[in-house]
């Protein structure tokens, strides 16, 4: 069965947001490439906003997701899991369709504050704050809020570096140091 327009358009406007940002695509051509007409497109979505928002949530989704159940599949205890993060993060940064974090991006992008597009980048990455929380909590860290957040202070850093200088060691970096934190919030529990 094939995909729905809607579901084709938000595909097609994913990969090209992806590679080249949200300002530098207009409507014409996530159309044209998703092989609908501008009106199909505007009965999906009313505005290029309305869209990018879509795309963000729907890539939040799909994305997260993929990214927990790998990190669970790799490691079975919520200790382990935590330095799984970065190994996942490694792959991904491998990817040939790595252009950094799609939220950083809609973030620059979209600078003005409090907006729909915004506040979906913030909930997406509070979302990934919540699962290292989880996590920390799981493995016995001490201030589990506080690793998390270092976490993914860690894991940003590393995204970035990644996209800087097109290579996955920046996700070796991040483990190592994230091990250092991990045992540090887990001796201070005892």
């Amino acid at each position: 069965m094939g995909l729905s327009k809607r579901e084709q358009l938000l595909r097609t406007a994913l990969a090209l947001f992806k590679k080249h940002g949200f300002h530098a695509i207009g409507v014409d051509v996530i159309a044209h490439r998703s092989g609908v007409t501008k009106k199909t497109l505007y009965h999906h979505f009313r505005s290029k906003d309305e869209l990018i928002l879509a795309v963000l949530r729907y890539y939040d989704e799909r994305f997260r997701n993929h990214f927990i159940r790998q990190v669970e599949s790799r490691a079975k205890t919520p200790l382990r899991r935590l330095t799984a993060l970065f190994d996942v993060a490694k792959d991904w940064f491998n990817e040939n369709d790595f252009y950094g974090c799609l939220f950083v991006g809609a973030l620059g992008e979209f600078p003005e504050p409090d907006t729909a597009i915004r506040n979906a980048c913030r909930e997406s990455k509070n979302l990934m704050r919540d699962y290292f929380r989880e996590l920390a909590e799981g493995a016995g860290a001490s201030k589990p809020k506080e690793l998390a957040d270092q976490l993914l202070l860690l894991m940003e850093g590393a995204i970035t570096m990644a996209q800087v200088n097109h290579s996955p060691f920046s996700a070796q970096q991040a483990k190592a140091a994230a091990r250092v934190l991990i045992r540090n919030a887990r001796s201070s529990a005892q």
